[in-house]
C-alpha cells in the first residue's frame, strides 16, 4: 500500500521547483504567455505564501500553495499533480490540507483562477464547493480566465 505525506516546504525546495516548472511548461503549452499567471518566487511577499509538497512513497508527486488577498480571503494557487501519479486522489488531499490550513490561520474565503483548458481541475474545484465569481486582481483583464470561490466554513 502506497504511503501519501504532505510536507510545508520553502519555496525554494527542490522538489516544489522541479513540481512547479513542470505545472508552468504545461500551462504554456496550452495558453498564451501572456495569460500564465506565475508565482515570483524571488520577490519579498513569496514569504506569505504556504507550500505543500505531497510525496507518495517518498517521491515527489504533487504541490499546491495559498497566498493571502486580504484579511480574510486566500487564493488557492499552483495545485499540480505530476502526470506519472495523477487519479490517486493527490491533488483533492493537497487542496484539503491547503483549506483546512487556511481556515485554521483564520481565513475564511479561498478563491482560485483556473482556465477553460483546465476541465479536470475545473470539475475537480466544483466537486469541493468552488462556485463561480467575477474575475479578480490581476484576472480581471484576462479573457480565459475563469475565477472561483469557495466560503471555508
Amino acid at each position: 500500500m502506497s504511503t501519501l505525506t504532505l510536507q510545508i516546504t520553502e519555496p525554494k525546495n527542490k522538489d516544489l521547483l522541479d513540481l512547479i516548472a513542470k505545472l508552468d511548461d504545461y500551462l504554456y503549452s496550452i495558453y498564451p504567455a501572456e495569460e500564465v499567471f506565475v508565482v515570483d518566487l524571488d520577490e519579498p511577499k513569496v514569504q506569505d505564501i504556504v507550500f505543500v509538497v505531497a510525496y507518495l512513497d517518498g517521491k515527489a508527486a504533487g504541490c499546491g500553495a495559498y497566498r493571502p488577498l486580504d484579511s480574510h480571503s486566500a487564493e488557492l494557487k499552483r495545485i499540480f499533480v505530476d502526470p506519472a501519479y495523477r487519479n490517486r486522489r493527490i491533488a483533492s488531499r493537497v487542496m484539503t490540507f491547503l483549506e483546512q490550513d487556511a481556515k485554521q490561520a483564520g481565513f475564511t474565503a479561498m478563491l482560485l483562477e483556473t482556465g477553460p483548458m483546465q476541465q479536470e481541475s475545473i470539475e475537480l474545484y466544483k466537486k469541493f464547493g468552488y462556485e463561480l465569481i467575477d474575475r479578480f486582481g490581476e484576472y480581471i483583464d484576462c479573457p480565459s480566465s475563469i475565477c472561483m470561490r469557495k466560503h471555508l466554513v
